[in-house]
């Protein structure tokens, strides 16, 4: 009788890795959480990516799902290691000692990633495993260990948390003028969504104004001077003349040439004799602190331009 021979059980074959991922996302709150069972991190002022590594292929998307894969090259390329993996996290550019998202645009705009890091803060999927039901603090703890074990340097850069008081931490972030912080809930699961489980408390406040004029530069803008809508009036909320490079301060002023107007659109005109008027049909992005009591942005920060 011919002597059986026990073959190898076959090898299951490794899950594919999944297409881009809904990221979950933070809810604002006026004030930081506290206790054990919240972990808290530096709010990062960058582009939020997702990076998909499955052997040798790389693909970065943006927080809404576009291939940005050429833009982050460099980054992806770093994140060395074997297998497949989803990593959440955030690129920047740190300068003056804090994050600067004007900074990171115009580097972008150049097609420059000498300085991009990206903040690893979250690890969605791990060779085949699903990693979105485990605990926020064990995906950070497999994260971290995926990083460690491979060596991996800058741009790669782990994003630490921090325990406790989270409202101390977010103070100590508004000295340092960083944008604020995220507190995340130690033991939940990831989902594609705003959720409670992630808070975030901002130093700065955002928002969307119109742009009513312009003071000129020899090359682009010296300021840009910002409206409101208030129902059917269109008031005044001061200026900006802070967050561009001299590339992005050019661009700026070819677009407004194109709207430009013989009067100002403010239901109440004001004097500004330096001023070129336009069509409000362009929005500037603004970080700004708060309001004044007269109405007016305080400490204010262009951040973009866009279309009405």
């Amino acid at each position: 009788m011919a002597k059986r021979t026990r073959t190898a059980p076959a090898k299951r074959p490794r899950a594919a890795i999944p297409g881009f991922i809904s990221p979950q996302l933070a809810t604002l709150k006026m004030k930081a959480p506290s206790g054990a069972q919240w972990i808290h991190e530096v709010k990062y002022d960058g582009y939020r990516i997702q990076l998909h590594i499955d052997g040798d292929n790389r693909k970065v998307f943006t927080r809404n799902g576009l291939d940005w894969t050429h833009k982050f090259s460099v980054i992806a390329g770093a994140f060395e290691i074997e297998g497949q993996a989803i990593v959440d996290g955030e690129v920047v550019v740190i300068h003056e000692d804090r994050t600067n998202f004007s900074e990171l645009q115009a580097d972008l705009a150049r097609g420059e990633q000498d300085r991009l890091l990206f903040f690893a803060f979250d690890l969605l999927w791990l060779d085949g495993q699903d990693l979105r039901k485990l605990s926020q603090l064990a995906r950070k703890e497999l994260l971290k260990d995926l990083i460690e074990s491979n060596q991996l340097e800058e741009p790669i850069l782990y994003s630490e948390h921090h325990g406790g008081d989270g409202q101390a931490l977010f103070e100590a972030a508004r000295k340092l003028n960083y944008e604020g912080i995220v507190s995340k809930r130690v033991d939940a699961p990831h989902r594609s969504e705003r959720v409670e489980a992630w808070q975030k408390v901002k130093v700065v406040q955002k928002g969307k104004f119109p742009v009513v004029g312009f003071i000129k530069d020899p090359t682009g803008v010296a300021a840009l001077y910002l409206g409101k809508k208030e129902g059917k009036e269109l008031v005044y909320m001061g200026k900006v003349g802070t967050g561009w490079s001299r590339t992005t301060s050019r661009k700026i002023r070819d677009v407004l040439n194109t709207v430009v107007s013989p009067r100002q659109k403010l239901t109440k005109p004001i004097k500004k004799p330096k001023a070129t008027w336009v069509e409000p049909k362009f929005y500037a992005d603004i970080e700004y602190r708060d309001i004044t009591s007269e109405g007016l942005l305080r400490a204010s920060s262009f951040k973009g331009l866009s279309r009405k």
